[in-house]
């Protein structure tokens, strides 16, 4: 069902599977292109980067795929209604007036999540309490009960965004967050969300054909989104069917079927011939990292090793290395100084020209003492921590040495 507006209020029409519509991904800070990259593949028209979100147009065909492959999407939302409100009682007439019965029924759960701008909605949270309540009343007039809210495991999510006096509802079609992407079966005391580590990897440029290496690794979670990208596997494949698309009236389980098989298909018919590597100091999430291997059935495809970095074998060959050190927020160290020292002089000692050093970080003092010059540094955030992916070339001998190397 796709719902428009028409002389100012809020109108249904009917649905059709075949129509392509407006629809937002949500993503990380800093993912944006990349994740407008996803989306093109997935067949998405009209693509348009946006602050921590894409927007774009597709079929369910579309929807589907997006929230099935996507690695760096949270959520994947279609907007179904848009109208003007200019105060509370205005909102509540128009979200009354829109046919909810024809979205859910009286016996699902439901959950609003919003965001205000401007001077007249300034409380996000009374304008969600006036939108759930104007659900209610429609519902309890209409059939003499209501569906119940839950904001933990709701059937239905739906996202009031208003700006100004525009007002735009959105259902959520993911459910759960997209991160969460089924295959953890331990973690360590600072797991890495899985959309922030599959993004890094990204941003890094890493294209499945080298080596892939992580020097502190935890419990995997770079390892295995690396290993899911070398194997075609999708974002998604070990999660299950917990979509909340599944339960809209307008699902279609043939076309659904279909999109899973088609990229299923796909696993294991690449060609990497290379090595995902990790490395971690702490043998017991070493053993959580190993867990996570063997459940995704990857661990053939990673090879763990319990060490001190600085001790560790660097990787032989053309290596990228992505990593996320310690930043003292979660794992505390004694002297996180001096470990960033360690590890830049680790990298000047023993890594060479093949190697090429990508590592994210919240604590802005600690990195200057890793003594390397970064040539990229990229502003992210990890949950509500403000950081930097910073790249490291590396090179046999000192910079200068190496420009002044003759070039054949």
């Amino acid at each position: 069902m796709i719902i428009t507006k028409q002389n100012g209020q809020a109108v249904n029409l009917p649905a059709d599977d075949s129509r392509r519509f407006k629809m937002i991904a949500k993503t990380m800070m800093g993912f944006e292109d990349i994740l407008s990259d996803e989306l093109r593949a997935c067949g998405a028209t009209d693509v348009e980067p946006l602050n921590r979100a894409v927007s774009f147009t597709g079929d369910m065909r579309v929807l589907y795929r997006a929230n099935y492959t996507c690695r760096t999407a949270l959520a994947i939302l279609k907007p179904f209604a848009e109208f003007e409100a200019a105060n509370e009682q205005e909102l509540y007439d128009q979200v009354y007036r829109l046919r909810w019965e024809k979205i859910m029924d009286v016996d699902c759960t439901f959950m609003i999540d919003s965001t205000t701008s401007g001077e007249v909605f300034t409380h996000s949270y009374y304008a969600a309490l006036k939108t759930k309540d104007a659900i209610a009343d429609r519902f309890r007039r209409n059939f003499g009960q209501r569906p119940t809210v839950d904001t933990e495991n709701a059937d239905y999510k739906f996202n009031l965004h208003i700006v100004d006096t525009h007002v735009t509802l959105l259902i959520n079609s993911s459910g759960e967050s997209l991160h969460k992407r089924g295959y953890r079966q331990g973690v360590g005391v600072a797991p890495l969300n899985e959309v922030l580590a599959a993004g890094l990897i990204k941003l890094a440029g890493w294209q499945c054909d080298c080596n892939f290496y992580d020097p502190m690794c935890g419990s995997g979670t770079l390892l295995i989104e690396a290993a899911m990208m070398a194997n075609n596997i999708p974002a998604q494949y070990y999660r299950g069917d917990r979509f909340a698309f599944k339960l809209w009236k307008e699902f279609n389980l043939g076309e659904w079927k279909s999109v899973k098989e088609a990229e299923n298909r796909k696993i294991g018919q690449g060609d990497f011939d290379y090595e995902i590597w990790g490395n971690d100091i702490d043998m017991q999430v070493l053993q959580q990292a190993e867990k996570n291997l063997e459940y995704t059935k990857l661990h053939k495809d990673v090879m763990l090793y319990h060490n001190s970095f600085e001790q560790q074998e660097p990787p032989q060959g053309r290596t990228l290395i992505v990593t996320n050190p310690p930043y003292g927020e979660r794992i505390k160290v004694a002297d996180l100084n001096a470990m960033y020292t360690q590890l830049g002089d680790t990298f000047k000692r023993l890594y060479g020209d093949q190697c090429e050093v990508w590592l994210i970080t919240s604590d802005f003092e600690a990195m200057k003492h890793i003594g390397l010059k970064p040539s990229r540094k990229i502003a992210l955030l990890n949950g509500s921590l403000d950081c930097r992916l910073l790249r490291f070339e590396l090179y046999e001998g000192s910079r200068k040495a190496k420009a002044q190397t003759p070039q054949d």
